[in-house]
């Protein structure tokens, strides 16, 4: 008997896709690109399947009840601003009190997951980051400080320390070294971003750098912060067993996105700020992907 698709499930389906949505997906994915080469890093070869897919679980999960957290504390911004309004809660297609629920039982999985399959440390280090990213971030910085994304984006550099510590069970000078290129690499993207939704961010009174202190300062801070994160990508072979590929990487990387942000300095439009906003994802991507190469061919 073929299969009929009801009311109720059509309804379930929508249901569970709003939830999806509560966890920002696209933002996960970016953080799951990090971790896996981290863990290949640090095993100097592919790890296990089994862990391979505890961590990249443990660690969707984590992020994912971060993320909706984060809605939930939002929400009456979120309704303020263009761009988000349309999200779940602020929308009114899912009730505050059910999303928060949700967000927590995601990081009561997370950590129990990371926990049974994989080590206590990376369990820690992956709550930790929730707890980091909505105490200090969301709640704490983000509606009083134009350098909140400074501080604030260290949350999401720890998934490389969680895929580091699955691995190792400790957390060595290459794992910081991945965590402060994630680290410094996401004021400049999320800065950009700030520039092109400029006034959704002023009519939620949020105070992202170019609302605060103005556009041409952000621009300058973007172009320091990109030289910055190139140099730190440079300063991984010496720490970690890394080759040409790596490094060749490193390079030609770096100075595209040098001078991309040159070029956003150059002639700011909110179109040329999210085509940099785009390109620093797939910067970083690419990097990363540099990363697990490098180390697979050198195990070979």
């Amino acid at each position: 008997m073929p299969f009929a698709v009801t009311p109720w499930h059509r309804r379930a389906a929508r249901s569970a896709l709003l939830y999806f949505q509560l966890t920002k997906p696209r933002v996960i994915e970016l953080l799951l690109v990090t971790t896996l080469p981290a863990m290949i890093l640090a095993a100097g070869e592919l790890p296990s399947l089994t862990l391979i897919a505890s961590v990249l679980v443990g660690g969707a999960l984590a992020a994912g009840g971060a993320n909706t957290i984060n809605c939930w504390i939002e929400r009456d911004r979120d309704q303020v601003m263009r761009r988000t309004a349309h999200r779940p809660l602020p929308s009114g297609q899912i009730s505050p009190e059910r999303a928060l629920v949700f967000g927590l039982l995601l990081e009561v999985a997370a950590f129990a997951l990371l926990w049974g399959t994989v080590n206590l440390l990376s369990a820690v280090l992956a709550v930790s980051a929730t707890l980091f990213y909505v105490f200090v971030y969301t709640i704490w910085l983000k509606p009083r400080s134009p350098q909140n994304i400074v501080v604030g984006g260290a949350a999401g550099a720890v998934p490389v320390l969680v895929g580091w510590a699955s691995v190792t069970g400790d957390l060595s000078a290459p794992a910081w070294v991945l965590f402060a290129i994630v680290f410094f690499w996401t004021p400049p993207h999320f800065w950009a971003l700030s520039l092109r939704y400029y006034d959704d961010y002023e009519a939620a009174g949020i105070p992202m750098l170019p609302v605060a202190k103005g556009v041409a300062v952000a621009l300058r801070e973007i172009a320091v912060y990109s030289v910055v994160v190139v140099a730190t990508t440079l300063v991984l072979p010496l720490v970690a067993d890394t080759g040409v590929i790596y490094l060749a990487a490193a390079i030609v990387l770096g100075v595209a996105f040098i001078l991309r942000a040159t070029r956003l300095v150059r002639a700011s439009t909110p179109s040329r700020a999210i085509k940099f906003f785009t390109f620093s994802n797939v910067y970083l991507a690419l990097l990363f992907a540099a990363i697990a190469i490098d180390t697979l061919v050198l195990s070979v």
